[in-house]
């Protein structure tokens, strides 16, 4: 195992010794990074720090020192923000109305998503450029196991991901904090402990020590609900979990009480994966007033079903299951599925699937969020499989591929659809919330 060391994240220099000096000895910068067993981990997992909010920061540098939102509309909710923002309490995911009157004085902007699209490609570059396995798990982290690389780089991985880190905040203009151990879990949990621009190290020996005083909602999986069980159940620190007989978690929680005793004690055996497996493509808006009427609401979904079209063919993808996702204007989530006889990208197939399970839900209830989406995801090979069902819908098919043609040519405005040409445009908001984008790259964990 190589000797305990430290690096410096400015310059890059680096030494071996237990004693972390307080400041470089070569460039006099204090962002070192010291640690028992800092030059023998492997798995990392990279974060960009508030990403939507730094591409836009770095690309108008007179909102630098000034609270940032991205999101947007009356009734949509927060894509992301800043830190500065955050300092008032905004939080992502959290509604437009409350976030502006935590600051009322915050610059919002509504996302940019081919943007941001572009900025996590030439990170993700960088990435397969240390390593073949990254396991990209959102637009803008990803895992990565630097296992073997040393002598194609001539360094151990920390200093391989310290150039890195420098380099995407030079080269491309963004920060990004890094967690490295000697698992996914606990590299995951590394990247969250000193943002921004941090570099976190959890090394195998300490991992029960780190874990014990911790909350067990550090644990991945627990949610509310679970948490508030555990907590129930006298559980509230992960120290107790490692200290609880694995076979009682089992009884009183199933599965999930083998997956609480192993996580408790930091034991991760989930491999990265350049494969990880896609889960499911969507497209969701929230409207700036509540459409009961299935005429307004069929609309909306007809705008969602093209965008999540475009982006299954430009992923050359198809899926076999269409999901529906409505809110209410109380907020109660409803999802209805539907299994295809044969998988699709066609916006018009995604569309009269979307419609007939629509049409059940339309009664009368406001709702302030409509959302399509599909899972089952395979790659496509070619042709659309629905084109073969019927000669009515290979005729659609042929339509809305000359479409297509049509628009990569001359633009997405070059054909509208009559049902949306006729559509007020201040019906809805741009796609608002950060879930669609992690949507988009969703992977197995």
């Amino acid at each position: 195992m190589p000797s305990p060391g430290w690096l410096c994240r400015d310059c890059l220099a680096s030494g071996a010794g237990e004693r972390t000096p307080e400041r470089c000895p070569a460039c006099g910068s204090p962002r070192l990074r010291g640690h028992a067993e800092l030059f023998g981990l492997t798995i990392a997992h990279v974060d960009c720090d508030a990403f939507y909010a730094s591409v836009e920061k770095r690309d108008d540098p007179s909102l630098r020192d000034k609270p940032l939102i991205v999101g947007g509309g009356v009734r949509g909710v927060v894509s992301t923000c800043c830190y500065i923002a955050r300092q008032s309490g905004v939080r992502s995911a959290m509604p437009m109305f409350k976030a502006r009157q935590l600051c009322p004085d915050a610059v919002v902007i509504k996302p940019d998503m081919a943007k941001y699209v572009e900025v996590s490609r030439r990170i993700r570059a960088h990435m397969e450029a240390m390593t073949p396995l990254v396991e990209p798990i959102s637009i803008d982290e990803a895992f990565l196991d630097l296992t073997g690389t040393e002598r194609l780089h001539r360094a151990p991985p920390a200093l391989i991901l310290a150039r890195f880190a420098r380099a995407i905040e030079r080269e491309i203009g963004v920060t990004i904090s890094v967690g490295l151990s000697h698992n996914k879990f606990l590299a995951k949990v590394a990247s969250d402990l000193d943002k921004p621009r941090g570099f976190a190290v959890i090394g195998a020996a300490e991992t029960l020590d780190f874990l014990a005083p911790r909350p067990i909602s550090l644990i991945f999986g627990v949610g509310k609900v679970f948490y508030e069980t555990l907590k129930k159940d006298g559980y509230h620190t992960i120290g107790q979990l490692q200290e609880e007989d694995p076979a009682r978690l089992m009884r009183l929680y199933g599965e999930s009480g083998a997956r609480l005793a192993r996580l408790a004690r930091g034991q991760d055996a989930r491999r990265v994966s350049s494969e990880g497996e896609m889960k499911t493509i969507s497209s969701e808006t929230t409207f700036n007033r509540d459409l009961a009427r299935l005429e307004d609401l069929s609309t909306e979904l007809l705008k969602c079903c093209e965008r999540l079209s475009e982006r299954l063919k430009a992923k050359a993808v198809v899926g076999d299951t269409v999901t529906l996702k409505l809110k209410t204007a109380g907020f109660k989530l409803r999802t209805r599925a539907r299994h295809l006889m044969m998988p699709t990208q066609l916006a018009n197939v995604l569309y009269e699937t979307g419609l007939s399970l629509l049409s059940r839900e339309a009664d009368g209830t406001p709702f302030r969020l409509i959302g399509i989406g599909v899972s089952g995801i395979e790659a496509a090979d070619g042709t659309d499989p629905a084109d073969l069902l019927e000669p009515a819908v290979a005729r659609k098919a042929a339509a809305e591929r000359a479409m297509d043609c049509v628009r990569t040519r001359f633009g997405h405005g070059a054909v509208i659809r009559g049902k949306l040409y006729a559509s007020r445009p201040d019906t809805a908001s741009a796609p608002q919330s950060e879930q669609e984008a992690d949507d988009l790259e969703g992977r197995t964990r």
